[in-house]
C-alpha cells in the first residue's frame, strides 16, 4: 500500500500518520517540503522516497489549496488526480489519508473522494487496439477513529452509486452515431427497465403521429433511422412526490437542411446527451431507490438532410395544438423538445426538468464549463442551483425577460423556432420551450451545450462526454424525496 496525504496549503506542521512517518524517516518529509518549498497547492504532489525505513517505498503529498478557499468539488478533483498519479506509478494498492482537524463532514469527505476516483478513473477506450490494462486494485480510505464507519460506508456507497451511473452516461455520449441510433437507444433504455423494474412505454413514428407530436415527428422525417419516443417510470411504494425529467435526444444533429459547417457537425454524437443523462439517473434511482415517482422522457431522433426533410418556413402543430414556424432547421431540439414537454405536463408531476444541449449561445455567454438555468419558478430554480453547488457541476441562472419574448413571434403561427436576431439566443431558445410547459407545473430548464462534451478534458472529466447533469439531479431528486432521513445522524 502506498500513501497520499491531504494537506491544505496553510497547514505549517505535519499532522497524524504524516507526523509519524516523519520521525520515523528522521525528518525527511519536513525536510523535503523545506527544500522543494513545497505550498500544497491544489493538485500538486510531492513524492517522498522512504528508503527503505518503512514497509512502503515512498509517501506522497497531494495539496487541497487554501483553506479559505475549500470546497467539498476540490476532493473530487483532488481524488482524480491521486488515482492518475497512482496508475501512473503503476501502484496496486493505495490509502488516502484524510486525518486533518479541517475536515468537520466526514460524510460529504468520502463521498467526494469516492466520485473523484471514479470519474478520475474513466476512459473510454472501447475502440483502441492496445489499451492501458494497469489498474488500481484498491483503495482505503483512512477516516479518524472517532467516526461512525457503517454510516460513512454508506456514504462511499453513494458516491459510487452515483460516479458509475455518470461514467454510464459518459459510455452512452461517446458513443457514435454508427452504434447508437434511434432504435438502439430506446434498447438500450428497455434493457434498462428490465434491469431495475421500471415500467416504459416506446412509441413508434405512427404512435407518435396518433399522439399529435407534429413538432417531434417533423425533425425526424429526414432521416432513414424513424423516431422513438420513450417514457420509463420509477414508481415506488411510498412515493413522496412526483418529478418528471425530459432529456433532449438527438442521437446525431446534421443542422437538417440548414446544414452546419463541418466544424460545428463534429463531435454531435454528444447531441444526445440531455436523453443519455436521463437513462443516467434513471440507474442511480434503480440502485438507490429513493420514494419518489421519476417520468424519464426522450424524444429520440436523427436531425438529417433528405427529400423527406422538414425546411425553413415550414409551419408545425405541436402536441399541445401550439403552431410553430420554422427559421432555422438547426434549431430542431427546441421542436423535440415542444412535444416531449406537452406529453409531460399532461402527466401532471409536481415539476419537470429538461437538460439539453441546445445552444451555442449558451456556451457563449456562460463558457464550457457552466450549464445555463431557466425556468418558470423561482424557487424551484434556487433548489437546482444549491444542489448543483453540492456536487460540483457548475449552473448559472440566465433570466427570462419580455423584451425577448418578443423576439419568437411569428408572423404566420404561434411562436417561431428562432430569435429573430441572434442576441439572447440560449434564453429565446428557453423562452420558446416555456410555452410546452403547464404553467402551473414548476420546471427548469438546464442548457448543457457547453459542459456535457469536452474535446480536451478538465478536472476529474477526461476529454470526450462529462455525464453532466446526471449528479446533481440524482442528488436533488434524493433531497425531495428526504433519502437522507432514512440514513439518520
Amino acid at each position: 500500500m502506498q500513501y497520499f496525504f491531504l494537506m491544505f496549503e496553510d497547514n505549517k506542521k505535519l499532522e497524524g500518520e504524516l507526523e509519524k512517518i516523519d520521525k520515523a524517516l528522521n525528518g525527511g518529509v519536513s525536510d523535503l517540503i523545506k527544500l522543494q518549498k513545497y505550498k500544497a497547492e491544489e493538485g500538486k504532489f510531492l513524492i517522498v522516497p522512504t528508503l527503505g525505513k518503512i514497509k512502503v517505498n515512498y509517501v506522497a503529498i497531494v495539496g487541497l489549496g487554501k483553506e479559505k478557499k475549500f470546497e467539498n468539488d476540490i476532493l473530487r478533483r483532488v481524488a482524480s488526480y491521486i488515482i492518475r498519479k497512482a496508475k501512473e506509478l503503476k501502484l496496486s494498492d493505495i490509502i488516502i489519508d484524510t486525518n486533518l482537524q479541517q475536515f468537520e463532514n466526514y460524510d460529504e469527505v468520502v463521498q467526494a473522494i469516492t466520485e473523484g476516483l471514479i470519474l478520475g478513473d474513466y476512459s473510454f477506450d472501447k475502440y483502441f487496439s492496445k489499451k492501458d490494462e494497469h489498474k488500481v486494485k484498491e483503495v482505503q480510505i483512512n477516516i479518524p477513529k472517532n467516526q461512525d464507519k457503517d454510516r460513512l460506508n454508506e456514504f462511499v456507497r453513494i458516491g459510487k452509486i452515483l460516479a458509475e451511473a455518470q461514467n454510464f452516461t459518459r459510455d452512452l455520449v461517446n458513443e457514435p452515431a454508427n452504434v447508437i441510433n434511434t432504435i438502439q437507444f430506446a434498447e438500450i433504455a428497455e434493457k434498462l427497465a428490465k434491469e431495475y423494474g421500471f415500467e416504459i412505454k416506446i412509441y413508434d413514428e405512427e404512435e407518435i403521429e396518433k399522439m399529435g407530436m407534429g413538432a417531434y415527428l417533423a425533425v425526424a422525417k429526414g432521416s432513414d433511422n424513424p423516431p422513438r419516443f420513450i417514457h420509463l417510470t420509477y414508481r415506488p411504494k411510498n412515493s413522496q412526490g412526483e418529478v418528471a425529467i425530459v432529456g433532449k435526444g438527438l442521437m446525431f444533429d446534421s443542422g437538417g437542411l440548414n446544414i452546419k459547417t463541418g466544424d460545428f457537425m463534429r463531435w454531435m454524437k454528444s447531441d444526445k446527451s440531455g436523453a443519455c443523462a436521463v437513462l443516467g439517473i434513471f440507474k442511480a434511482i434503480g440502485e438507490l431507490k429513493p420514494d419518489i415517482t421519476v417520468h424519464g422522457i426522450v424524444a429520440a431522433a436523427e436531425n438529417m438532410p433528405s427529400g423527406k426533410a422538414y425546411r425553413p418556413d415550414d409551419i408545425l402543430r405541436a402536441k399541445n395544438g401550439v403552431t410553430i414556424e420554422v427559421g432555422n432547421t438547426d434549431a430542431e431540439g427546441r421542436l423535440t423538445l415542444a412535444d416531449a414537454l406537452s406529453y409531460a405536463s399532461e402527466l401532471k408531476p409536481d415539476a419537470i426538468i429538461d437538460m439539453a444541449t441546445l445552444t451555442g449561445a449558451c456556451v457563449v455567454a456562460l463558457g464550457e464549463f457552466t450549464a445555463g438555468v431557466m425556468g418558470n419558478n423561482q424557487k424551484f430554480i434556487n433548489e437546482i442551483l444549491k444542489t448543483s453547488e453540492e456536487t460540483g457541476e457548475w449552473m448559472w441562472q440566465l433570466p427570462f425577460n419580455d423584451k425577448l419574448r418578443e423576439q419568437i413571434k411569428a408572423p404566420h403561427a404561434d411562436v417561431y423556432n428562432v430569435g429573430t436576431t441572434r442576441y439572447g439566443g440560449a434564453i429565446t431558445a428557453g423562452l420558446f420551450l416555456e410555452k410546452f410547459v403547464d404553467p402551473k407545473i414548476p420546471w427548469v430548464h438546464i442548457d448543457i451545450a457547453g459542459p456535457s462534451h469536452h474535446t480536451s478534458g478538465w478536472y476529474y472529466h477526461p476529454k470526450g462526454a462529462t455525464g453532466i447533469p446526471v449528479r446533481t439531479i440524482t442528488w436533488y431528486l434524493l433531497k425531495r424525496s428526504k433519502f437522507f432521513d432514512k440514513i439518520g445522524k
